[in-house]
């Protein structure tokens, strides 16, 4: 689809173009890994010693604490996926390397999470054989195509992630909703694969507090069939390339951390609280305190917000 530029009611088309070395999209990325996938960089050009023989493109720590590989093609490769694959299963065995490297980059305190390992693979485009050949392999890799634009623009497509699956929005012939049949798929995922379960968070809570959470989980997940829901530690995530809701549970409320500025708010709901300064869990600064579903018909369009702050 051409991209054009509007300048008094006229448009000129705006060609693509390419970066000159592989190395400067790399540099672009990690320079910005904050805003653009919500990571703190933690290594460049990361050697895998002299056995293995390798150097991991970009190494980073994802908001969950999870490790993160990013590796660059400024061409179509199948290569990228096969160097990638390599570099998750050397990263399982050499978890006291990433840890040390993080140490050094980002200090003592911080504890890595290995119940997830992220790959992420940037390239002008993938070939039908590479999107088959993740989904085969079965791994967390993520498959992202880049287009730069002349005017400095850049653009960046999930093409593929391991739990997105693409459907429609009509009800199927069973009468039920593709989306939420979806989510169920998901979860039924997440039970057998995952480190945490949603049911460890939702154990011995009270059938009004589960009601209300699947209320606010139905709506989160409607929103856009890239959406996946992640159980952590403390917390479940809901993400598209990262996370924009968190939501935290106690035994008569939930708390939800989201990804919004609060000063971009003139007006702080009455659920609302700024955590910019306070420590807490789930990742995102604009709290909100959910404790009937008439709190969350109240504030839940800071939810649709949230997901439009990081381009969903």
């Amino acid at each position: 689809m051409p991209i054009f530029d509007i300048n008094h009611q006229e448009v000129k088309r705006i060609k693509p173009t390419n970066f000159s070395l592989e190395k400067d999209l790399q540099k672009l990325i990690e320079t910005n890994l904050k805003i653009i996938f919500n990571c703190e960089f933690v290594a460049t050009e990361f050697s895998t010693g002299n056995i293995h023989s390798g150097r991991i493109d970009t190494l980073a720590l994802s908001e969950d604490l999870n490790p993160v590989i990013i590796e660059y093609k400024k061409l179509a490769s199948s290569d990228l996926i096969n160097q990638s694959l390599y570099y998750l299963h050397w990263i399982q065995d050499h978890k006291g390397d990433f840890q040390v490297a993080v140490n050094r980059s980002l200090g003592n305190t911080v504890e890595v999470d290995w119940s997830d390992i992220r790959v992420i693979c940037l390239a002008p485009e993938y070939k039908k054989y590479d999107l088959h050949a993740v989904k085969v392999i079965g791994a967390n890799i993520e498959l992202w195509k880049y287009k730069v634009f002349e005017n400095g623009i850049l653009h960046l497509e999930d093409v593929y992630r391991k739990s997105t699956t693409i459907f429609t929005e009509k009800i199927d012939n069973d009468g039920k909703n593709p989306v939420m049949v979806e989510a169920g798929r998901k979860a039924a995922v997440t039970r057998r694969t995952a480190q945490h379960t949603i049911e460890q968070h939702t154990d011995n809570l009270s059938k009004e507090v589960i009601e209300l959470f699947e209320l606010i989980r139905d709506h989160i997940i409607q929103l856009d069939n890239s959406i996946e829901e992640a159980p952590k530690k403390h917390y479940i995530a809901y993400k598209t390339s990262q996370n924009f809701v968190c939501i935290q549970f106690y035994r008569n409320k939930l708390k939800l951390y989201l990804k919004l500025n609060p000063e971009d708010f003139n007006l702080m709901p009455e659920q609302g609280r700024d955590v910019r300064e306070i420590g807490h869990f789930g990742t995102g600064d604009f709290e909100l305190t959910i404790k009937t579903g008439e709190d969350f018909e109240k504030t839940k369009f800071y939810i649709d917000e949230a997901l439009k702050n990081i381009g969903g």
